[in-house]
């Protein structure tokens, strides 16, 4: 029986959603109030592009959280334990969110547009809503909104080439996360080197989602002697690269210190910010489970799978298995996990029990290839 997901008003589309369509969007899911494209029905052909060639992927569901006023940099300052002096315009910072507690609730790319705007580029959580609340109760003079701003990703170890040919070589010289404003045949956007594989490549930020379609076929063009294609954010390639998916591999309890951020975590800066007085007590403590990596035995996997298969090392539950494939690189079933320090300090194997039945897997760091 083929589920089929049902198109209506309340989830809204991105300015990409019809070009991927008539590209032959296959899968979609739901992320940030959006449809997201998740297969264009060749997974081997997707995973071969951003490995070695080069793909485009509509991720217009990563929204920006736009903070804009007087206070837009000390209301970003205040809501990340990372410490943003010398932050500027054209570099980025990876941000963990945390609440009061110390758990982390996003982990969006900063990006200081001007003087008095600043965009949070979030994952899969209403951040709106908390960066409002919280700008609101003190008193802060900003106003936080969702811009009409739409990324496009190209990915891949080819993408460089693609995208120096659209907008010239200054490309190359961008650091990550690095962006600059760019136009394309009169279009606005935020050109910037990041993207969620390990691979190498760029976003478009369309800063008018009017010229979506457009957008898609000039990069379409640009990259057809490269071989581009359609995909989306590569479900392989991010286990065996060992990004963080929140919501998929974090729960209501996950610290930055279990998913190794320690070094965006400043609890000793003079700068107040939220969970601060958490988070201290969490370093000092130390943590008892890690994100980590798994090589599982067995025949490969049939198809990848997030789920949380439990884990257990001598009979007691040791944690849970939140993503897995089948690795091409590796040539092994692959998994990242959150796993007890008990059972990784141990050194012995885990059992995973799995869909496909019980199997025994090692603990490894990541990333796994």
């Amino acid at each position: 029986m083929v589920l089929q997901l049902s198109i209506g008003a309340r989830v809204r589309k991105s300015p990409f959603f019809d070009a991927a369509r008539a590209d032959g969007m296959a899968a979609a899911s739901v992320y940030n109030h959006m449809y997201m494209p998740t297969s264009y029905g060749d997974p081997a052909a997707e995973y071969e592009r951003v490995i070695n060639g080069v793909a485009m992927w509509d991720v217009g569901v990563e929204r920006q959280v736009a903070l804009k006023g007087p206070d837009a940099v000390a209301l970003a300052r205040y809501l990340t334990p990372r410490n943003l002096d010398g932050l500027k315009i054209g570099q980025g910072k990876y941000v963990p969110i945390c609440n009061y507690e110390g758990t982390v609730i996003n982990d969006p790319v900063l990006l200081q547009i001007t003087d008095d705007e600043v965009w949070l580029s979030i994952a899969d959580s209403d951040i709106s809503l908390w960066a409002g609340g919280i700008a609101g109760a003190r008193g802060m003079d900003v106003r936080v909104y969702e811009p009409d701003v739409s990324p496009l990703a190209i990915q891949g170890p080819k993408a460089t080439d693609v995208v120096a040919d659209m907008f010239g070589g200054w490309i190359r010289e961008l650091r990550y996360f690095g962006f600059a404003e760019a136009e394309i045949e009169g279009i606005p956007l935020v050109l910037a080197r990041s993207g969620w594989s390990k691979q190498g490549g760029y976003e478009l930020y369309l800063r008018d989602g009017q010229y979506g379609a457009r957008l898609w076929q000039l990069v379409k063009q640009a990259g057809a002697s490269y071989g581009i294609g359609p995909g989306a954010p590569n479900y392989i390639e991010r286990v065996e690269s060992g990004l963080i998916s929140y919501g998929a591999d974090t729960d209501d309890a996950t610290t930055p210190y279990e998913l190794g951020m320690d070094k965006f975590i400043d609890v000793d800066q003079e700068q107040d910010f939220v969970g601060k007085a958490a988070l201290r007590a969490l370093r000092d403590a130390g943590v008892k489970r890690r994100f980590m990596g798994l090589l599982i035995d067995g025949d490969p996997f049939p198809t990848t799978n997030e789920a949380r298969w439990k884990l257990h090392q001598n009979g007691d539950y040791v944690g849970y298995a939140s993503a897995a494939a089948y690795s091409p690189r590796v040539q092994s079933n692959i998994a990242v996990a959150m796993v007890s320090v008990a059972a990784i300090e141990s050194g012995q194997p885990v059992d995973v029990a799995c869909n496909w039945g019980d199997r025994t897997a090692t603990i490894v760091p990541l990333p796994i290839a």
